[in-house]
C-alpha cells in the first residue's frame, strides 16, 4: 500500500488512493445509458455485500448526514416517539434532526467514552412500548467507541420498532451485518472508510421500512425512498448521477473486495490496537470503554496542561500532519486520530513520532512528564 504524502489523519475525509483518483478522471457517460446502468448495477451488488444485506442500497448526491434526515422523513410522522441512543456528539446531532422534524425523543445516554449497552436499550423500550424508531450510531466518531449493534438490534427487533444506524465512520472499516443484526436502515458516506471524496450518501433500506413509508406524513422529494427504488430498478438515480464520485466509489469497492472484507476489517482492528497502545506510551490515554474501541478512529486525552488546539497546531506547522480536535465538552481535552480506509503503518508511525516530537517542544507537556 502506498503511503499518503499529506498524512491526513483526521477521522474523515480520508486519504484518497490512486486507483480512486484515476477512476474519477474517466470521461462522463450518459447517466441514463446502458454503460452507466451496467456499472451501477454491479456497484449495487458490491454494496450489498459490504452492508451484509439482500436489500437495496441507494447511492445519491449528499453526505453521510443526509441519512439522518432520510431515515426520519421516510418512516415517521411528527409526534412519533423515537428512542435516541446517545454516547457522543454524532448521537446528539441525530437527536437534533429528529427534534427538528417534530419527533418525541426519548433518550438513553451513556457517558462519552462508554458504549450503549443492550440492557439499557431493553429497559427504555419496556418503559416506552410506543417507540416507533431507534436511532443508533454504529461508530461514535467523537469518542472512538464502537457500539454493539448486533446485541442492540436483537433487542429492538424483539420490541418491534425500526432500527436506524448511522454507520458513517464504521462501515467498510468494521463489520456490520445489516440483515443478520436486524437493522432496518443503515447509512454512511463516501468520505470515510470508503476512501472517496465527500459527496455521496449511501443508504441501505430493509424490507420492513416500506410499510412505514405509507403512513409517514413528512413531505419529501429529494430524499424520497420510493423515488430511489424506482430509479434503481432502471440502474440509475432519481436525478443526475454524480458520475465522477460514483466511478470513484466503484473503484474503492473493487479495492475492498480485492483485499477481502475480513482482511480489511482485521487491518483496521490491528491498526487501532497499535495506535491506542503507542499513544498510551506517550501519556495520551484513549478514552474508549475497554472492549468497545473503534477500529477506525482513536480518541485520546491530551497530556495535562496541553490543549488539543496546541497539539494540532504544532503537528500541522512542524510536521504537516493533520489530526482533529475533540467535540462538544471534550473539544480542548482530547484529539481524534483517524486510521480508516487507505492507511498503513508508515503514516501511523510518522504521526506518532511527530506527536512525540511536538510534546517535547510544548512546555506544559515537558513539565507534566517530569
Amino acid at each position: 500500500m502506498l503511503t499518503d504524502p499529506t498524512n491526513l489523519r483526521i477521522p474523515g475525509p480520508t486519504p484518497i488512493p490512486p486507483q480512486v483518483m484515476e477512476a474519477m478522471q474517466q470521461p462522463a457517460v450518459p447517466h441514463r445509458g446502458e454503460m452507466f446502468a451496467n456499472m451501477f448495477t454491479e456497484l449495487q451488488e458490491q454494496l450489498k455485500r459490504i452492508h451484509g444485506t439482500q436489500h437495496d442500497v441507494y447511492v445519491i448526491a449528499g453526505t453521510g448526514s443526509a441519512g439522518w434526515e432520510a431515515s426520519i422523513v421516510n418512516t415517521l410522522s411528527p409526534g412519533d416517539k423515537v428512542l435516541a441512543l446517545v454516547n457522543g456528539n454524532f448521537g446528539e446531532r441525530y437527536v437534533t434532526v429528529a427534534e427538528h422534524f417534530g419527533m418525541n425523543v426519548v433518550r438513553v445516554d451513556a457517558e462519552w467514552g462508554n458504549a450503549i449497552h443492550a440492557d439499557d436499550v431493553r429497559k427504555a423500550l419496556d418503559e416506552h412500548p410506543d417507540v416507533r424508531g431507534v436511532l443508533l450510531t454504529h461508530n461514535e466518531t467523537s469518542t472512538g467507541v464502537l457500539n454493539p449493534v448486533q446485541e442492540i438490534g436483537a433487542v429492538v427487533r424483539e420490541h418491534g420498532s425500526l432500527l436506524f444506524v448511522d454507520a458513517v465512520s464504521g462501515l467498510a472499516g468494521a463489520p456490520l451485518e445489516m440483515d443478520a443484526w436486524n437493522c432496518d436502515i443503515v447509512f454512511s458516506g463516501s468520505q470515510k472508510a470508503f476512501m472517496c471524496p465527500p459527496g455521496l450518501s449511501i443508504i441501505a433500506v430493509g424490507e420492513r421500512v416500506w410499510e412505514h413509508t405509507e403512513r409517514a406524513s413528512i413531505p419529501r422529494f429529494v430524499m424520497d425512498f420510493k423515488r430511489f427504488r424506482e430509479s434503481l430498478a432502471q440502474g440509475s438515480t432519481p436525478s443526475t448521477a454524480p458520475l465522477s464520485l460514483i466511478f470513484g466509489l466503484k473503484a474503492a469497492c473493487d479495492m475492498l473486495e480485492s483485499e477481502g472484507l475480513d482482511k480489511v476489517f482485521q487491518r483496521h482492528v490491528d491498526q487501532g490496537v497499535y495506535m491506542r497502545g503507542e499513544l498510551d506510551k506517550l501519556g495520551m490515554k484513549p478514552i474508549a470503554e475497554q472492549g468497545f474501541e473503534s477500529p477506525t478512529v482513536t480518541v485520546a486525552q491530551t497530556p495535562e496542561g496541553v490543549t488539543s488546539g496546541q497539539l494540532i497546531a504544532e503537528l500541522r506547522d512542524r510536521h504537516g500532519i493533520h489530526i482533529a480536535s475533540g467535540q462538544g465538552h471534550m473539544k480542548d481535552s482530547v484529539v481524534r486520530i483517524g486510521h480508516m480506509g487507505w492507511t498503513d503503518y508508515p503514516e501511523l508511525e510518522r504521526t506518532l513520532k511527530a506527536i512525540d516530537d511536538v510534546l517535547e517542544h510544548i512546555p506544559a507537556a515537558r513539565v507534566a512528564a517530569v
